[in-house]
């Protein structure tokens, strides 16, 4: 999704892993065939606005509620969430988030732009466990994850990457370091 943030970084690192990509920027985009979707870092209610205004919010919805493998960093993550710990946020909100996975998101937990940081933590997926650099910026943090959702690492007792069946999202982001183990692990929900 290219409608805002840091979306070209993601698709360095898909190429860098031998896949092909486009950018979604209006329908007519999203009408090409594709196998998965990136929501990337950036600011969440201007691209909850455009999805809505662009006609891309039903379609969306819909392919990630039928299966459609789904990647969510930072303001993706919280497009992603099925709840806000912050309610009162969330209602004041004229577009609805896309809302597909049961987990429950902090919005800038992490404070402002000078509360940016990066770190380094194992993640655990596949029964495996990955030690991966993270770089947080304005990060969301999930409060916690029920029903299928999984958490897959903490920092500092807070839930940073999260799965639910083909959705995978993290409050950092991936794509701004060399490492490439969190795309490889959305590639490999692709199949």
């Amino acid at each position: 999704m290219a409608l805002q943030g840091a979306f070209i970084e993601h698709e360095h690192m898909l190429q860098r892993l031998g896949a092909n990509t486009f950018e979604v920027r209006q329908l007519s985009d999203w009408q090409q065939h594709k196998d998965g979707l990136i929501l990337p870092g950036g600011e969440s209610t201007t691209m909850l606005k455009l999805m809505h205004e662009l006609g891309l919010y039903q379609p969306v919805r819909e392919a990630i509620m039928a299966g459609m493998p789904v990647f969510g960093t930072c303001a993706g993550l919280i497009l992603l969430a099925t709840q806000m710990a912050d309610e009162l946020h969330a209602a004041h909100s004229p577009f609805p988030r896309l809302a597909t996975m049961d987990i429950e998101v902090v919005r800038n937990a992490y404070g402002r732009q000078l509360g940016s940081f990066h770190t380094e933590a194992a993640i655990a997926a596949d029964g495996q466990q990955y030690q991966v650099p993270m770089t947080f910026i304005r990060a969301p943090y999930i409060n916690r994850v029920y029903g299928d959702a999984e958490a897959l690492a903490t920092i500092d007792g807070h839930i940073v990457a999260a799965r639910q069946g083909h959705q995978l999202v993290t409050a950092f982001h991936p794509e701004l370091d060399d490492d490439t183990t969190l795309h490889q692990l959305f590639l490999n929900s692709i199949g």
